[in-house]
């Protein structure tokens, strides 16, 4: 028997629907703000740098003369722009009048970022949406040796012109995959054998009870800023851990934490030294 056929009205609806269907959220990290920002944007050399622009009343020197001479070197267009042009074109806070277009930060799976490294270090984030907390965890992580950083698709900052400003170019060099959701995420994490460390002010135990076997393949898990680590996130951890206090404030900022945690993670990957 012949189908009927559907009437233009659901044919409308059902394009409406499709046309409605939510896009993937894209990593960012296209627009780069910053004078440190852009001259790691420069040095690092890992994406296509489409230009630089530099504002007419920034005087060349120091570290924007590195910038200028390494787009001779890159062959990078180098203009100078208006203050009105600059300012309209800017989308972060003292963006020091400098800023690069590039090619979009690229994305890699989460198994890829696991298995790209012998012994990963990751950092997992689950809601951090301050992007000069995000900037700032990202800047400590590539310094304290991340080998990468899930972001969820959702319910936190992806790589904004703050972002990396606050960063100061740490995300030219770490790795990223975007996820889904950070509970299933951690559970894919599981199955390939890396550590979920939570942290969190209800943790039981402390960042300095952890073991160097612990840390040897780690994912370290940041929740939001008010609220902490989601419940079904903190389930999908193998532990939770806080850092002890003696003060009368409730909690560090998420990104001070991170960097206390992520350098006693890094410690404790250290091999031990010869005496």
């Amino acid at each position: 028997m012949a189908k009927e056929p559907r009437n233009k009205g659901e044919n409308r609806r059902q394009d409406g629907e499709r046309r409605q269907a939510p896009r993937r959220r894209s990593l960012g990290g296209e627009q780069i703000e910053g004078r440190q920002a852009v001259r790691e944007l420069l040095v690092a050399g890992r994406r296509r740098v489409e230009y630089v622009w530099i504002e007419e009343s920034v005087q060349r020197k120091g570290v924007v003369e590195e910038i200028a001479s390494l787009c001779v070197s890159r062959r990078v267009p180098l203009i100078t722009a208006t203050r009105r042009k600059f300012e309209l074109a800017t989308r972060s806070e003292g963006h020091q009048g400098v800023l690069a277009r590039a090619a979009a930060l690229r994305e890699v799976d989460l198994e890829e970022l696991v298995e790209g490294s012998g012994n990963p270090f990751l950092v997992v984030v689950d809601g951090i949406t301050d992007p000069h907390n995000l900037g700032a965890v990202l800047r400590s992580a590539e310094l304290a040796g991340v080998t990468g950083v899930v972001l969820p698709q959702n319910r936190t900052s992806l790589i904004t012109p703050t972002v990396a400003k606050a960063a100061a170019g740490a995300v030219e060099y770490l790795q990223f995959a975007l996820v889904p959701g950070v509970p299933n995420a951690l559970l894919q994490l599981e199955k390939m054998d890396v550590t979920r460390i939570g942290l969190d002010v209800r943790g039981k135990g402390s960042v300095y009870s952890l073991n160097a076997s612990e840390a040897s393949r780690v994912a370290l898990v940041l929740g939001a800023e008010d609220r902490g680590i989601a419940r079904l996130t903190a389930q999908r951890c193998d532990r939770l851990v806080r850092i002890p206090q003696v003060g009368r404030l409730d909690s560090l900022n998420v990104s001070n934490a991170a960097a206390i945690t992520l350098f006693e993670l890094a410690r404790l990957r250290r091999p031990p030294e010869n005496s």
